[in-house]
């Protein structure tokens, strides 16, 4: 089943980082929302939300949404929020092109929630995501919750309750080095005069 809908359209400590710019491909807002599901939806008019369930794909434009149940509510101004719902064993999972050459920047969780009016995606429970460029990860975070601003081109990462693999809920970063460029050729020092030479082997 398929659906197109016109594109009219933390919790606890936070920690801001990755600096770079990480900017969502802009030309997305303006395609529209297409939705595939294996199964019909169904439809709640009293909280004007419509629901997918199995196998969901979630696309506009380079974004890329998927998850086992996806919820649909519409908001002010037909804007809408999109709930990415996993299943046991798989989390939704997201994926979008940067407004950058061969860079992209995926994440996954037990929950993603899109909101199209403020273009803000959060990530909850076992969130991760990754900078790529190409097929190589530039950074990656992980927390219980992670917020991404497309507009500001800002991570917010939050720690999330402890688990085995996890005791103390940390905030975990991995971020790529600085790529440094050559250095150049060092200045003189103040007051130094420089003076050609006439010629190769003046002795002046």
């Amino acid at each position: 089943m398929r659906l197109r809908l016109l594109p009219t359209l933390a919790l606890g400590f936070t920690l801001s980082l990755l600096a770079v710019p990480v900017a969502a491909e802009k030309a997305d807002r303006g395609k529209p929302l297409v939705i595939d599901a294996d199964r019909p939806s169904t439809v709640d008019t009293q909280r004007q939300v419509v629901v997918f369930n199995g196998n969901v794909v979630i696309s506009q434009g380079t974004l890329s949404l998927r998850a086992e149940r996806v919820e649909v509510r519409e908001i002010k101004d037909r804007e809408r929020v999109v709930t990415a719902i996993g299943a046991t064993g798989r989390q939704a999972t997201y994926r979008q092109k940067r407004d950058a050459p061969n860079e992209w920047v995926e994440g996954s969780a037990d929950r993603i929630e899109y909101d199209t009016r403020s273009d803000v995606l959060t990530f909850s429970g076992n969130a991760s995501m990754r900078r790529l460029r190409g097929s190589e990860v530039a950074d990656e975070i992980t927390g219980g919750t992670i917020t991404w601003d497309n507009t500001a081109g800002l991570f917010r990462v939050a720690g999330g309750a402890a688990t085995a693999a996890n005791p103390g809920g940390r905030v975990r970063a991995v971020l790529a080095p600085r790529i440094e460029t050559p250095a150049s050729a060092p200045a003189p020092a103040e007051g130094t005069t420089l003076t050609p030479s006439r010629s190769l082997g003046d002795k002046r």
